[in-house]
């Protein structure tokens, strides 16, 4: 293959694949404007979130199997086609639920794009290269759910929220073009008979991840087990999986291949990125939140604050696959990325609501550096002890572990911040009394501003001051809880951490990286 046809592979799929992740966070900042302009509420609106994690989580495991039944060159432009009619669909939708309904369609086909892109980029390089190639994909994992919000909000500023799903018809044409132009269909490897559909172990898949997701997305707005529905959901989310995992350990042929588990490896590798999953869809959830709501940065400040973190990181994915084929050891590699998260988590929790965009730069760089870090070993270490058939479904598993920690990473933190709101706020008001010579200072300096500037009535001042107070209250209270979901999530990456262990005595060189997703 020529330079300039690999050149242009290679942008195609990553592309395909960054639409997806792009996808995945670029709504969150259009919540409320979708909300007042199809006349539906915020808890309602946030059914369009919902619906396409529960899309996804259900076809990125099972992505390996359909590709090998229908033909992956088939699956990869179908499922190209099928994300662009339904951005399309989602960008013209009348009504609220028509807009849940096609975003669920747009997350069918957005899921399977992110394993097959993998799969394809791989096969594209020489045997001894492969680790650019690692590094290529992972700039797009890392990029997508990065730069989603930040272009959600410049979409926002400039037009209407419709263009936030019609942006991607242009490029899904384009994608779509180029695709069938340039991805090959590789030789079949699997017999016919194994490709039969498992369509009991497809239901409970279904249905279990299906309420699961649910769950951690709703668990929180709706009081969690409080809520009737989120109790059932919670019950058919643990019957539906327990279903699901013993029927594909004794089916014969199983549409998701959960043996591949029983490598050290891969299950090591698994809760590693389960884990590192929470780390970047928190980070990207918890900073804009942070940044915007508590410290009244614009939209576009905010976005911008990521940049000098992205620039490196692209240089530092190219530093770790180089890395790795030089022999360096996978787990020190892994072992750097999880401190330098921590370090992130450590500078994000010392944030006061005096910080200006410059005390954002360096733990944002951290934060980069680390899933650089940690994107392309991780991918290593999960197939590095697999069969060559086994290798594009434990790829495929590991993808989908990402997705279920981001998932229950956002769910915990919601959870979080609520607990120690609360908890701050307590904190702070009963040492607020009327004894108290600071705060009464303080309610008499902003009684007599209020007065002077408003010229309001005395009695209407004093309640003004004790509003202001209040908000400060409020807002103290959730800066305090900010850093410690910060430092909850980088804990997390430091109690994982011994995993490493298990797998420190392997000395994984470029072959598994080799090897990796291209015989399946």
């Amino acid at each position: 293959m020529s330079t300039l046809r690999l050149f242009l592979l290679c942008a195609t799929v990553i592309s395909a694949a960054v639409m997806e992740l792009i996808d995945t966070s670029i709504v969150n900042v259009a919540l409320s404007h979708m909300g007042g302009n199809l006349g539906a509420t915020l808890a309602d609106t946030s059914w369009v979130i919902t619906s396409y994690a529960i899309a996804n989580i259900i076809v990125i495991p099972i992505s390996s199997f359909l590709a090998a039944r229908l033909g992956r060159r088939r699956y990869f432009i179908g499922s190209i086609i099928l994300f662009t009619v339904a951005s399309a669909l989602c960008g013209t939708a009348g009504n609220i639920w028509t807009l849940v309904a096609f975003r669920f369609i747009q997350g069918l086909g957005g899921g399977a794009l992110l394993s097959t892109s993998q799969v394809i980029v791989f096969e594209a390089f020489p045997v001894a290269k492969r680790g650019i190639a690692s590094a290529l994909f992972g700039i797009g994992v890392f990029t997508g759910p990065t730069i989603g919000p930040t272009l959600g909000g410049y979409i926002l500023d400039v037009t209407s929220w419709n263009w936030i799903f019609l942006v991607n018809v242009p490029i899904g044409i384009l994608v779509t073009i180029l695709s069938i132009w340039l991805v090959a269909e590789p030789a079949p490897t699997a017999s016919r008979e194994s490709l039969r559909m498992d369509w009991i172990g497809l239901l409970l898949l279904v249905v279990g991840i299906g309420a699961l997701q649910v769950v951690l997305e709703r668990g929180q707005e709706e009081d969690w087990f409080q809520t009737t529905y989120i109790a059932q959901l919670s019950v058919v989310a643990a019957v539906g999986l327990v279903g699901f995992i013993w029927w594909e350990l004794t089916t014969e042929f199983p549409i998701v291949n959960l043996r591949v588990l029983k490598s050290k490896t891969l299950a090591v590798a698994a809760v590693l990125t389960f884990v590192t999953g929470m780390g970047l869809f928190t980070s990207v959830y918890l900073t804009p939140v942070f940044a915007q709501r508590l410290l009244h940065f614009p939209v576009l400040d905010t976005g911008l604050l990521s940049v000098p973190g992205a620039i490196i990181a692209i240089f530092a994915l190219i530093l770790t696959a180089r890395a790795l084929q030089s022999g360096v050891p996978i787990p020190v590699v892994i072992a750097l990325g999880f401190l330098l998260f921590f370090g992130f988590s450590w500078r994000m929790s010392l944030l006061s609501g005096l910080a200006g965009k410059g005390d954002f730069y360096l733990p944002l760089i951290m934060r980069s550096v680390s899933i650089a870090l940690l994107t392309v070993p991780l991918t290593a270490l999960a197939v590095s002890g697999l069969a060559p058939q086994d290798i594009a479904q434990g790829a495929a598993l590991n993808n989908m572990m990402r997705q279920l920690g981001g998932s229950f990473g956002i769910a915990l933190v919601n959870t979080f911040l609520a607990t120690q709101f609360a908890v701050h706020r307590q904190a702070l008001v009963t040492h607020l009394t009327a004894g108290d010579l600071n705060v009464s200072e303080r309610l008499a300096a902003t009684t007599n501003l209020v007065a002077s500037r408003m010229g309001t009535a005395p009695v209407e001042a004093v309640q003004r001051a004790y509003q202001l107070l209040d908000s400060r209250v409020n807002l103290q209270a959730g800066i305090q809880s900010y850093n410690d979901a910060f430092l909850l999530v980088g804990g997390c990456f430091l109690i994982a951490m011994p995993l490493l262990l298990l797998v420190l005595r392997r000395r994984p060189g470029a072959a598994p990286v080799v090897v990796s997703l291209s015989d399946h």
